[in-house]
């Protein structure tokens, strides 16, 4: 195996472990209702900030690519537009849902891309992971974080 694909495939089973799982054991009553379940909200993280892992893959994980960046105690890393992707996070508090993105028409062409964050931001521990139509979607979705 090459020193790349062990590189590729340590990172992979390390994404993986950090993925936490849940189990729900709290079984309603017949007929009842279910209560919604909140957001989890993040957990702070002791120490540094050790920065986010961004990655985007196509379609069946058929290739994928990733960059890493740290936002504190300022813009950093080898993500292109650090400054960028740091005020986006910044300006939706970390909450990937509600990144400001960029607004631009999209051709409807389906090309699905997964788009993933994992690690801290500002002390905070963040695990997200959403999959869009194509390219263009996530771009409009997500602005400068996945630009790279």
């Amino acid at each position: 195996m090459s020193l790349r694909a062990t590189a590729a495939a340590a990172v992979l089973l390390a994404l993986a472990a950090a993925v936490p799982v849940h189990a729900d054991t709290h079984d309603p009553a017949p007929g009842a209702t279910p209560a919604p379940v909140p957001a989890p909200v993040p957990a702070p993280v002791p120490g540094g900030d050790g920065g986010l892992f961004l990655t985007v893959s196509g379609g069946d994980e058929s290739w994928i690519r990733g960059v890493r960046l740290r936002c504190s105690p300022r813009p950093s890393g080898p993500h292109p537009d650090a400054e960028g992707a740091c005020a986006a996070l910044d300006t939706a508090r970390g909450n990937l849902d509600r990144l400001p993105g960029d607004q631009h028409p999209c051709t409807k062409r389906f090309d699905p891309v997964t788009a993933r964050a994992v690690g801290e931001w500002r002390g905070l521990r963040l695990d997200w992971r959403r999959t869009y139509p194509n390219a263009c979607v996530l771009d409009t979705a997500a602005g400068p974080l996945f630009r790279f």
